[in-house]
């Protein structure tokens, strides 16, 4: 989840086509590159657009740093973002405390450091994990990350770049478990991970808690005995200006997040990843079904 690749493209097309909205008072809203945010930046944009507020799509963005970056700059004015994320990632502050405590301490923290606010966060934990295939799990004895980090010389993973490097995946993982040494290490597109997991190209995969793939595909998720993770829950992050400009925002978005659960959210991703369905018409059904829209 995601500095010097990220911020160059930033700084090339992604500055240029922020500053270029066909509607200058329409809300940016972006979104990081996977099917999750995709969905969620839907959600936002047709919950606005259903009450009459124009809006600008800059989905895909890209990872967390270029993500906030926009953010930062004013490409873009909200985006979904996971509470563990920006207390790691962004922050650079140890996790600590339950789920509650530590969104309290990213929304302070953000409006101290960059003006920027949180509104409520959703009740589903969109929690790191790895998981394996239920045969493969049974063949090397592993069912939690104690046993993973032993057996990880015997193991290819399956990873997307950024586990490689953020504090709170790979590196974060050796310091806490100790091992984590892989025979072998393969970067995938984050859409698909689970392929290369079924076609037995490697032996476990990142995953995510809210992955719809966990339950279509049975995976074991391997348990965080020592509890490396904290809580990943999702919230829109907003530049305080557009809330001056636009409060009814806040009203629209925090009606819509007690609906996010981990079950809802899984569900959604499999319908997108799975059933192959369009992430706006995903997010337009799941409205109509909370009498959202």
């Amino acid at each position: 989840m995601k500095r010097a690749e990220a911020l160059a493209l930033l700084g090339t097309g992604l500055l240029a086509s922020g500053c270029a909205r066909a509607n200058s008072n329409a809300v940016a809203i972006g979104s990081k590159d996977f099917t999750e945010e995709l969905i969620l930046g839907e959600m936002y944009a047709q919950l606005f657009e259903k009450h009459g507020l124009p809006v600008a799509r800059k989905f895909n963005l890209g990872g967390t740093q270029v993500a906030m970056e926009a953010l930062l700059r004013g490409d873009i004015d909200m985006y979904p973002e996971y509470t563990g994320t920006a207390l790691i990632t962004i922050l650079k502050l140890k996790p600590s405390g339950d789920a509650r405590a530590i969104y309290t301490t990213v929304k302070n923290e953000y409006a101290r450091r960059y003006g920027l606010v949180w509104l409520q966060p959703a009740p589903m934990n969109d929690t790191q994990a790895l998981a394996m295939t239920q045969a493969a799990s049974a063949k090397f004895g592993v069912r939690t990350l104690s046993q993973l980090a032993v057996a990880a010389p015997q193991l290819r993973l399956g990873a997307i770049p950024e586990f490689t490097t953020r504090a709170d995946a790979l590196p974060g993982l050796q310091r806490a478990y100790g091992g984590f040494r892989f025979k072998e290490i393969k970067l995938f597109d984050i859409g698909l991970k689970y392929k290369a997991l079924e076609s037995g190209n490697v032996d476990v995969v990142v995953a995510f808690g809210t992955d719809g793939q966990i339950a279509a595909d049975h995976l074991v998720v391997l348990q965080d005995d020592k509890r490396f993770w904290p809580a990943y829950q999702v919230a829109p992050v907003v530049r305080r200006a557009t809330l001056e400009r636009h409060p009814e925002i806040a009203v629209y978005l925090d009606r819509l997040a007690p609906f996010l659960t981990d079950d809802a959210m899984r569900g959604l991703n499999e319908q997108v990843d799975g059933a192959k369905q369009e992430p706006a018409d995903v997010a337009s059904a799941f409205l109509k079904a909370h009498g959202l829209v």
